[in-house]
């Protein structure tokens, strides 16, 4: 039988390890050193959990651009986790969602406009419209009561969506940077990133848009200053994660908060900064060597990237890495998965990351599904299992594609009025 899109994910149980235990050590105090070979158990459902989160940020984003409301999220802030298939949705509360915007400008450069075409939807030509697209980009969303004892602290999420559309650069593109100081505090004069990348994160939102004009990075900014301020009295944590691109805004972003000091309550300056950590999946490099040099100056600051084996994103020659530590999956291990060798977008593909961290267990050793992680959830997007594995291809289907019966028999656009 096809799985639903609502039905109920395995995962791990996070509240059954020492996770809530050892979340400093899981976090990266250490640098994740003798964590990562043989891959540590706790860190494992971690990483998964961590991912799905990322995944969810995908699964409620409305991509039909035939929808009036294409661009936005098809759930509300409620109903986000549990309906996007989270193992876990009672252990963390979504407190804001985010938007971006991307201009399309004259002389912009070529890998802007592939980012814009991939990131972002638009809605169907409306008179005045402007030559911009503004859509959800993630959310920022706070652990529970019942989520800070499973985790051991009470840890702000913020998770940030990634492209929706194949991101084709031309051959002959060279891509732009700029100026990193923006999200560096002004200090690290010489450090820069990709000027696709920050366009996307600092960009202000059109007022045609009826929102604030404000960035997504101001957005996710003052969010996360408000909750660290709410819970200034408890253990925290800020755990920035995304997929692709939105690994790449996850990288900003939790430099951005290192950096303004964000992971200090404003009424207590004198407090120790919470750590931020990043969790980034296939990300596409963000910065130069200088930009590498400052990431790694914050002490709270660190971040794991975890990069599939055959995922050409970023490509061999992109090799400045501001990860704290890499972690190496191959998911052509995995007796499960009929990877082509042209099969690059399957590779690249977030749930074929974590059905990668359920099983891999490293060089030379077999792929073995440690974690009771549904094989099924591969095949959301992608057309990767065996045949042996009757599970549709490209199966995760919103509510027929976001259609209604109304009260006259008429098959409409759902006007999303909860969401």
């Amino acid at each position: 039988m096809a799985p639903t899109a609502n039905a109920p994910m395995s995962s791990p149980e996070l509240g059954e390890g020492s996770i809530a235990s050892r979340w400093e050590q899981l976090q990266g105090s250490c640098s994740w050193e003798g964590l990562l070979e043989p891959l540590d158990a706790d860190l494992r459902a971690s990483l998964i959990a961590y991912g799905e989160l990322a995944e969810a940020a995908y699964d409620g984003f409305n991509s039909d651009e035939n929808s009036p409301h294409a661009g936005s999220c098809v759930y509300n802030q409620a109903s986000l986790l549990a309906a996007s298939g989270v193992s876990h949705p009672e252990y963390y509360t979504v407190t804001k969602f985010l938007k971006a915007t991307w201009v399309s400008r004259l002389g912009q450069s070529p890998e802007s406009r592939s980012i814009g075409k991939a990131l972002f939807v638009q809605q169907p030509e409306k008179p005045g419209r402007s030559e911009s697209r503004t859509n959800w980009i993630g959310y920022v969303a706070v652990a529970t009561d019942e989520g800070v004892k499973a985790l051991g602290r009470r840890d702000i999420v913020v998770a940030w969506r990634g492209t929706v559309k194949i991101l084709e650069y031309p051959n002959d593109v060279e891509f732009r940077y700029m100026s990193a100081a923006q999200v560096l505090a002004g200090n690290f004069s010489d450090a820069q990133v990709r000027s696709g990348v920050l366009a996307v994160y600092t960009t202000n939102n059109p007022p045609e848009n009826h929102i604030l004009m404000t960035s997504a990075r101001d957005q996710a900014l003052k969010e996360v200053r408000k909750q660290v301020e709410a819970y200034k009295d408890e253990k925290t944590s800020i755990t920035v994660t995304g997929h692709s691109l939105g690994a790449s805004l996850a990288t900003l972003n939790a430099v951005d908060i290192a950096a303004h000091g964000f992971n200090v309550p404003c009424s207590r300056p004198e407090q120790t900064p919470c750590p931020v950590t990043a969790i980034l999946f296939a990300s596409p490099h963000v910065g130069d060597d200088n930009f590498k040099s400052a990431f790694a100056s914050f002490p709270a600051l660190r971040a794991l990237h975890v990069r599939n084996a055959g995922d050409k994103v970023p490509p061999e020659d992109e090799n400045t890495e501001v990860a704290t530590a890499v972690l190496h999956i191959d998911t052509d291990r995995s007796p499960y998965l009929n990877m082509r060798p042209d099969d690059d977008i399957t590779r690249h593909n977030l749930e074929c990351y974590l059905h990668g961290l359920a099983g891999d267990q490293g060089d030379g050793k077999d792929f073995e599904m440690v974690v009771d992680r549904d094989v099924a959830l591969v095949n959301k997007s992608a057309d990767a299992l065996k045949d042996d594995y009757p599970v549709p291809a490209n199966w995760w289907v919103i509510n027929h594609k976001h259609k209604v019966k109304g009260v006259v028999g008429r098959w409409t656009f759902d006007s999303f009025k909860n969401a």
